[in-house]
């Protein structure tokens, strides 16, 4: 059985730049151990993600919405699969919850209400649990800032796992869900 990683990430980044092989490096080696990978489709981080997915030989899913349609986004052309919706609301629910682990890499706005949503979800299990790998410093940052100026407690925290890097993301992904060379890993 095919587990689907759900990635969010900026739509900024750019081919060239650190952000974009970053997300790039993420999709293949995704697609390397086995998953599919779902993005939102269109540009920065999801059109990296889908890139190195998708040249690796894996399966991608762009999960997009009649809202950028109507503004001239069309899906990136490493998308396989569309699953279109004709809001943002519900194209976020399904990012959310119709994957069977999440990792988020920098982004904006939008990145950070599909992060936040995902916890709170998690947090009042409104899904099942799932692997949540939030990749890069600015992650850490973000949420100890959050965790002292909040009222979040450790077992809320515990949801979530920060790590520096795509490789030990995909690391833990196959520890918790399997995945080529999962045994290796053990």
């Amino acid at each position: 059985m095919t587990r689907i990683i759900s990635v969010f990430g900026g739509s900024a980044p750019t081919s060239g730049s650190p952000a974009y092989a970053q997300a790039q490096r993420l999709g293949r080696l995704l697609a390397e151990a086995g998953f599919h990978v779902a993005t939102g489709g269109y540009n920065g981080t999801m059109a990296a993600v889908s890139q190195g997915a998708a040249e690796a030989g894996g399966h991608v899913i762009g999960v997009v919405t009649d809202l950028f349609a109507q503004r001239g986004l069309k899906p990136n052309p490493w998308v396989k699969a569309v699953v279109s919706f004709p809001n943002l609301r519900e194209r976020l629910l399904y990012l959310v919850t119709s994957s069977d682990g999440l990792v988020a890499l920098k982004g904006g706005v939008g990145t950070l209400s599909e992060v936040a949503l995902a916890w709170s979800f998690l947090q009042v299990a409104e899904m099942d649990s799932r692997p949540f790998i939030l990749v890069g410093p600015g992650w850490r940052r973000v949420i100890e800032t959050y965790a002292e100026e909040s009222y979040v407690s450790p077992r809320d925290l515990d949801l979530l796992t920060l790590v520096e890097t795509p490789e030990e993301a995909v690391r833990l992904l196959r520890l918790k869900l399997g995945g080529r060379e999962a045994s290796a890993l053990r």
